[in-house]
């Protein structure tokens, strides 16, 4: 059986749509919490709900997958205190779209189980991911943060972003974008 160009071409199109709606709606890896982080996190933030692709409007969803492909917007590994154990910054939410509160958490495995700390609070859907360490000025230009190891982005799409780094006695902050 021989295809007509036009049939050849129809058949390729459908296939690259079937493949991207079975990406979209495969749930992603990049979610799932290391052992024993649920359980904890249920104890201390009992109604919270680690923020995933499926709470972000499709706008958000787009710009995320666009720079974060296959990440969680909720949840990234790091190591943020540079001690080379693995910390996780999580976004956790509660309430519905229009009401939704945000929490910005940091979580590191210590001998007694977990450490938590909450670095910030917001209304909204913000999503979180890691950068290198580095210089980072704020938007105003007049604050700046030397990271020595990898920092966390907790960003609300097209109206803000904060860098938060670990300075060896605390977490420092940074306005990327306001």
């Amino acid at each position: 059986m021989r295809l007509t160009p036009l049939f050849a071409c129809a058949l390729l199109l459908f296939s690259l749509a079937a493949t991207q709606v079975v990406l979209a709606t495969e749930p992603t890896k990049e979610c799932t919490l290391p052992a024993g982080l649920h359980e904890e996190i249920a104890k201390k933030y009992s109604h919270a709900k680690l923020l995933g692709l499926s709470d972000l409007d499709e706008h958000d969803k787009n710009l995320f997958q666009k720079e974060h492909l296959g990440q969680c917007p909720g949840l990234v590994k790091l190591d943020f205190y540079g001690n080379g154990k693995p910390t996780w910054a999580l976004v956790l939410t509660i309430g519905e779209r229009l009401n939704r509160k945000a929490q910005l958490v940091v979580a590191r495995r210590i001998a007694a189980g977990w450490e938590l700390r909450l670095i910030e609070t917001t209304d909204g859907t913000p999503v979180v991911w890691r950068q290198g360490p580095g210089k980072y000025q704020d938007v105003y230009g007049g604050k700046t943060v030397l990271a020595a190891h990898p920092v966390v982005v907790f960003c609300g799409y097209e109206s803000w972003a904060i860098l938060y780094a670990w300075t060896g006695s605390g977490i420092d902050k940074v306005w990327l974008s306001d």
